[in-house]
Formats: C-alpha cells, structure tokens, sequence
C-alpha cells in the first residue's frame, strides 16, 4: 500500500508541476498570485492525506469539506491535464510537418495562452458535465435464457450493485438514487460484488439501515473489494452485515434449491494476511451444476481452472476507467473492462462500471449503473 502512494503522489505531484509550468509560461502573474498559486496546488497534493487525518482526529466537517474540494479539483486537474498534453502532441505535429515536408503551418498553431485558456474552460465544463452524470444512474439489463432455473419459476431477477464506495462523498443522497434503481427492479435476490465501502468508513450513520430496508426474496450477498481491506476489514464486514447482506469469503451455497451463489475474497486481503485462499475450481466442483451457478469475484479476471463450473461471474472494481480518457489505461489492465463477455463452456461473465464513485465525485463517459440481470426460463433439450 505504501508503494502505492509513493507512486500516486509523485505522479499527481507531477501532473501538477506540469500544469503549474504551462499555466505559469502563458499567462503573467505576479508573487502574490504565483504564491497563491503554489499554496493551492500544495494542498490540493495532500488533500487525500488531509482527508485521512482530519477523519481520523474526528474532525468530520474539516473532512469532508476538504475531500469534497480535493477530489473534485481531483478530476479537474486530470482533464486540464489531458486537454494540456493533446495541444502539445498537435504542436507536437505541427512541428513535424514542418521539419519533414517544409510546409509552414504554424499559422494553425494556437499560442500558449490560448491553449491554457481553452484548455482551463473545457476542463470546468467537462468537470459539471461529470458531477451530473455520476448521478444519473443507469439501469443495464442482461437476459440469460437458461433450463436450469425451475419451469415453475419462469424468471428469476438479480440485481448487482458495486463500488458503491460509501464515505465521505458517496452518503445518504446518492445511496437514494442507488437504492431507487434497486427497487424499481424489485429483485429476487441483490448482490454487492465489492467496495461497498470506501477507504474512510468511520461515519456511516443511517447508511445500513437505508440498505436494510431492501428485503428481496431470495436474500442479499456480499463479497469483499479491496476497499474492505483497505477500511478495516472488521468495521466493513460489520457495516455489510448490518446492511443485511450475507458475506460470501471463498464460500458456496445454493439459494431456496434453486440457485448456487459462490464468492470469494478479493486479492487485496493477501496484503493484510486477511485473505481467505480457495481454489475457485474446488469451490465451484461440490455444487449441483444442474442449478444455475452465480460466482462473485470484484475483479474482472477470469479463471480458466474454473472454467465451465459456473454459468455468470459478475464483477466490478474498473468503473470504466471513471473518467475518460483514464478509460482507455482501465482497459490496458483489465481488457474485459465493462458490460458482458461470453466466455468458453456456456459461461458469462459481466462487468458492472461502477454504481457510485471513488475519487472525485465525477464521471465522464462512464455512467453509474445498477445491473439487472434476468434468468429466464427456456426448455433447452
């Protein structure tokens, strides 16, 4: 974890040199404002650091008010970040064109104010573009005709939440537009795949008893993200538990004799000596494969020992990258990044983007959604 966020701030720490340095070499400022300039980006670097203490010395306010502005200038600085580097690559072009065809067209190169400019105002638009669409959830909606679900049942309805990431930001409010997606659905059974918490939990209050009062049929589960282990894996599994959800650690069950539901831990536990290790293949050989088989795993990996043994994996943990263009380093990592993939033997997987956020409280090109996944009932022979 350590590793992690020395990494993480000497690349944030540079993002922000970088825009410090363009910003500063287009447009004039004086000490005072080049001092004020410096301060801000200060402490907009340890804004996460910030956060962290302030919740740990029970300043909540402090907390959130500082994670509020922190991770929202988060986002802003990565799209002017983006929208800064995509002027140099064109000057970058331009130059090109120049040293290989002696063609002057650095008329069509815009001045470094300009590009500041310009680039300063998209990344403010694109940012309240995203503050709205990290709150339209979408509902996705994935029919899977199967003979292995009973005739008298006809349809069975799952419902998928993940990366939540309740805490500072994501509270009472957005957890209402989350749950109000769930219900609409009225689901048989509802599944949390991971990061139903983020990494400060300290102050949840009222938030489990909003999730308890969705009672599917069937029963709520749960598996372990890597934002469990990185909360305290104890209070996150309590909080699950009061939210009424049976948690699922590299354990299998089969559902009122009509469907297995296996989930495991996710990796991260193996950094805190918490992870519970399973073979999925052994996990999944006891069941009764004449049922449909659900497996919950938070990352998007596929485990070919396992393959054929269950009928639908669902995952979440990439968010689609959040927030474009970040999408397309999501997808570099994890290829099957979002929506649905057939895989070998008859078995799906599907990966959810996301229903809250992490970070800033922003998405762009990657909405929210709460998954509704139907198992219909097709006499196959």
């Amino acid at each position: 974890m350590s590793l992690f966020l020395l990494t993480f701030f000497l690349l944030y720490s540079g993002l922000h040199l970088y825009i410090f340095f363009k910003v500063k070499g287009a447009i004039t400022f004086g000490t005072i404002p080049t001092i004020l300039l410096v301060i801000f980006i200060t402490v907009m670097i340890c804004a996460p650091v910030i956060v962290r203490v302030s919740e740990k010395y029970g300043f909540e306010f402090l907390a959130r008010f500082i994670s509020y502005i922190g991770y929202t200038w988060m986002g802003i600085a990565f799209f002017l970040f983006s929208c800064l580097i995509l002027f140099d690559i064109y000057r970058f072009l331009i130059y090109i064109c120049v040293a290989l065809f002696n063609i002057n067209v650095y008329a069509f190169s815009p001045s470094p104010r300009i590009a500041v400019v310009f680039s300063l105002l998209a990344s403010f638009l694109i940012s309240s573009y995203g503050y709205f669409e990290a709150l339209n959830i979408h509902k996705e909606t994935l029919t899977i005709k199967t003979s292995k679900i009973p005739k008298e049942i006809g349809k069975l309805t799952i419902v998928q939440i993940s990366d939540v990431h309740l805490g500072l930001i994501v509270k009472e409010y957005r957890l209402k537009r989350i749950l109000k997606k769930v219900k609409q659905a009225n689901p048989d059974i509802l599944v949390s795949t991971g990061d139903l918490v983020d990494g400060q939990i300290d102050n949840l209050k009222g938030l489990a008893e909003l999730l308890n009062d969705i009672n599917p049929k069937y029963g709520k589960f749960a598996i372990t993200g890597n934002h469990e282990f990185y909360a305290g894996l104890d209070q996150a599994l309590n909080f699950t538990k009061k939210a009424g959800f049976e948690i699922l650690r590299g354990e299998a069950l089969t559902v009122a004799g009509l469907i297995n539901i296996a989930g495991i831990d996710d990796h991260a536990g193996k950094r805190y000596g918490l992870f519970r290790e399973v073979s999925e293949k052994t996990l999944l050989t006891g069941l009764n494969h004449e049922l449909f088989t659900l497996l919950l795993k938070h990352r998007p990996v596929v485990d070919n020992s396992a393959s054929g043994l269950f009928d639908l994996q669902l995952s979440g943990h990439t968010h689609k990258g959040q927030l474009f263009p970040f999408t397309l380093i999501t997808r570099l990592y994890f290829p099957n990044d979002s929506g649905v993939f057939n895989l070998q033997n008859k078995s799906y997987l599907y990966v959810n983007r996301g229903s809250g956020t992490w970070g800033p409280p922003l998405r762009f090109l990657s909405p929210p959604e709460v998954t509704v996944i139907e198992l219909v009932y097709e006499d196959k022979k």
